[in-house]
């Protein structure tokens, strides 16, 4: 990937070994990081944003507004604090992945591959192309029903289109990194615009909302749908994602500018996944207030709910919906191609051509959209498998960031380590209980 301009005026270059401003080497002199900091540290800050905004928008991809959607219509607020603690692990985890970038200079599938045996190594990369191909036919089904919706487009033709442009955002990876993840916060802003709007539309009740804040659950169908919101929040590929995000972003020379390029990151996930996690609880929040309040509980997917916004609230809130809409299917359709080449290169080893990878994982996608299965029940079926592929990620992420001989100075807190199991073991045991509940 050639450095941005953009970045390296700013003093950062996308790749380590050499000053942006001198050519000289890292280790002589004034670092890229001190030269960027000397520039105030606004301007420092706003360069160091980026790798969590693109994690991001895995977090409002079209499968959460099926399980926001279809959570709030049926149960009303009831699930709102699923949404919230959902979106409160995910800081954690994208922490630790994108410590494994900064720390160790590896992305975490080449830690693991390192660390662990080739066995083992590849048995991680075939569940995660598992994951890759139910991430993509949320994300594609996603995007073709806006194209749709907005244009008419039968959603066949639309899906292929939404591969098209998804790869032509990954090209611009090839003029820098910065313009990649400027132009997936510009999607990400237009679907939180579009949800703020809906939001100030529609207004959601105070009560409602703070009384689903408190955890508690029905039946075991609204633990089915808790079980999706999670699998759509915390997804297993952007935990593979950030770390590349984060490896070699910025030349560092030794661990005390490695923590404070930590620090930076922890602000940038911290602003990037609220904003994410706001969007969900708007999701969620408008459809019981939209739906669930005046009746209509059989409103369960993204077509009802377009035409719910158009019916009672008007046109442009029905248009600014398909537009969030397209906007994360589009956007999270790239991140989750990209997501896939880390996952193959770093697990096996192996490079392939973006466009192969984007043609054999959209396969899926359009099976589903040409045999004509509801789009609604793919998206939410495709959650809950992604669901169980958290703990596949998250166990051995927390296993690699808790070993000194592999993190260093970077070694996570014993509270940090004992938060991370007690996740994994959480999402383990809901899955475990909704495969019980689902078999009798």
């Amino acid at each position: 990937m050639r450095p941005d301009p953009a970045l390296e005026g700013a003093g950062i270059a996308a790749t380590g070994g050499v000053g942006a401003a001198t050519g000289a080497p890292i280790g002589l002199g004034t670092s890229q990081l001190e030269r960027l900091l000397a520039k105030g540290r606004f301007r420092a800050t706003l360069a160091m944003l980026g790798p969590a905004f693109v994690a991001a928008i895995a977090y409002v991809d079209p499968g959460n507004f099926a399980t926001n959607i279809s959570g709030g219509a049926k149960f009303g607020y009831l699930l709102l604090w699923v949404v919230l603690a959902a979106n409160l692990m995910a800081m954690l985890i994208q922490y630790l992945s994108a410590k494994v970038g900064i720390a160790t200079d590896r992305t975490f599938p080449e830690l693991f591959r390192e660390n662990y045996p080739r066995a083992a190594s590849r048995g991680m990369w075939v569940q995660a192309e598992i994951m890759a191909m139910s991430t993509d036919v949320a994300e594609f089904v996603g995007a073709a029903l806006g194209l749709n919706l907005l244009f008419g487009v039968p959603l066949l033709w639309a899906g292929v289109m939404t591969g098209f442009i998804a790869f032509g955002i990954l090209e611009l990876q090839t003029h820098g990194f910065r313009r990649f993840e400027l132009a997936i916060t510009a999607l990400l802003g237009i679907i939180f615009l579009g949800f703020l709007y809906e939001t100030l539309k529609i207004g959601p009740t105070v009560h409602g909302s703070l009384s689903g804040l408190v955890p508690h659950l029905g039946d075991s169908e609204s633990l089915y749908v808790a079980v999706g919101i999670i699998g759509a929040t915390v997804m297993p590929h952007a935990i593979y994602l950030h770390s590349a995000l984060t490896k070699n972003r910025v030349p560092m020379r030794d661990d005390r500018e490695r923590s404070r390029v930590l620090r930076f990151e922890r602000l940038d996930i911290v602003i990037a996944l609220t904003c994410a996690g706001l969007v969900n609880m708007a999701m969620l929040a408008v459809s019981a207030k939209l739906f669930h309040a005046t009746g209509h509980t059989d409103v369960d997917g993204v077509q009802a709910a377009y035409h719910g916004f158009a019916n009672q609230v008007g046109g442009f809130a029905a248009l600014a919906f398909a537009v969030a809409l397209f906007a994360s299917g589009a956007s999270s359709s790239s991140v989750g191609t990209y997501a896939g080449q880390v996952v193959m290169s770093g697990f096996i080893n192996v490079r392939i051509s973006v466009l192969l990878r984007r043609a054999v994982t959209m396969v899926p996608a359009l099976i589903v959209l040409a045999i004509g299965v509801s789009p609604t029940e793919a998206l939410v079926l495709s959650q809950v498998v992604l669901s169980f592929g958290i703990p596949a990620a998250l166990i051995p992420l927390v296993m690699l960031t808790m070993r000194k001989d592999v993190m260093g100075v970077h070694v996570n807190r014993p509270l940090t380590t004992v938060v991370g199991v007690v996740l994994a073991a959480l999402i383990t045991s809901l899955n475990i209980y909704l495969l019980y509940k689902q078999l009798l």
